[in-house]
């Protein structure tokens, strides 16, 4: 029975989970001094999650995602993908990570049940990408997206937040790259959140613009399957590869809206911008309270909003940029954890 619907009509089979916080790449647009701990945390452990996604499945979600932070962090992360996908009702298991652990790791992942892979790539350029991620790792994570498909993935989808005078020269050859491979580019409108004005005035580039090229190139549109993303989808017939656009200022993006946030605390986020989360973890501690969770899922779907708020400049919890001025967000790593 399917149980997870909002006020909208909208259902929700897609849950995005974020494990961890931690991450070991600082990226311009999320982490440019890196990650600071504000304390000793505990993070949802194995039996938390297992109890989490049962309750999900048992409510119609069919797809997780797990992200971070860079969830390869965690020791368990392997046992976490096997407990997930052993979970009754979920069909689909995918992960979002910046790609530096998958040459050694990803075929271990794949055995325990991952059946979709998300790689941030920022540029295909090793000197921009070290200056975007402030890591010298491109080779390894390049490497990582190799050891994928020699793992048995079909697809691997790449992940890419453009930025006017750093990465946006890189279309052309992103588009190269995949003519002859089966990779879906995804590149991700940089988004104006908490204190990083100055950083979105100087880089934005509007989704909008690259979907007007590819359309004019003869690319064509797919029709987006129920538990998909929010990416709008490009295909050609002279590439083996895709083309995605997640454009969060775009007219309806909330829509088409089928994804549940939880944080690395245990705290359900309706909408990535949205205030506050509703805490999940009492729930969780042991069993015999699943009636429960569920009931809780049910209360706050009630309260989720049509649309976000960001062209009246509202961000909710997002990120307040730089970490230095401000605590790390609660919603981890919003590019990973939210939008790929």
């Amino acid at each position: 029975m399917f149980e997870l619907q909002d006020a909208f009509a909208r259902k929700f089979q897609y849950l995005r989970l974020s494990v961890t916080d931690v991450c070991n790449f600082k990226c311009t647009y999320c982490l440019p001094d890196g990650y600071r701990p504000d304390g000793r945390k505990s993070f949802l452990t194995l039996d938390e999650i297992r109890r989490l996604t049962r309750a999900f499945a048992a409510m119609g979600t069919s797809k997780v995602r797990i992200t971070g932070g860079e969830p390869s962090l965690r020791k368990d992360f392997t046992d976490i993908i096997e407990t997930v996908a052993a979970t009754p009702g979920i069909r689909k298991v995918a992960m979002t990570t910046n790609g530096y652990r998958m040459a050694k790791q990803v075929a271990d992942w794949r055995r325990a049940g991952l059946t979709a892979i998300n790689v941030s790539v920022d540029s295909l350029d090793p000197r921009m990408f070290h200056q975007i991620t402030g890591q010298n790792r491109f080779h390894e994570v390049m490497a990582g997206i190799d050891a994928a498909f020699d793992a048995g993935f079909e697809q691997v989808k790449v992940n890419a937040v453009l930025m006017r005078g750093l990465n946006d020269g890189d279309l052309d050859r992103f588009l190269a790259w995949i003519r002859d491979n089966p990779i879906q580019l995804r590149f991700i409108e940089l988004m104006q959140t908490g204190d990083m004005d100055e950083l979105f005035n100087r880089h934005h580039v509007r989704g909008a613009l690259i979907k007007e090229q590819l359309l004019k190139s003869g690319w064509q549109q797919k029709l987006r399957a129920h538990n998909d993303g929010p990416a709008e989808v490009f295909w050609h017939p002279d590439y083996a590869g895709e083309v995605g656009l997640i454009m969060p200022y775009a007219k309806d993006f909330c829509a088409s809206c089928n994804r549940l946030r939880v944080s690395s605390l245990g705290k359900l986020h309706l909408c990535l911008f949205g205030d506050h989360g509703v805490d999940l973890r009492d729930l969780l501690a042991e069993e015999g309270q699943q009636a429960a969770l569920q009931q809780r899922l049910r209360e706050a779907l009630a309260d989720k909003k049509a649309t976000h708020f960001l062209h009246q400049g509202h961000t909710g919890m997002t990120p307040h940029l730089p970490p230095s001025a401000a605590e790390h967000s609660p919603l981890d790593c919003f590019y990973r954890t939210a939008l790929a």
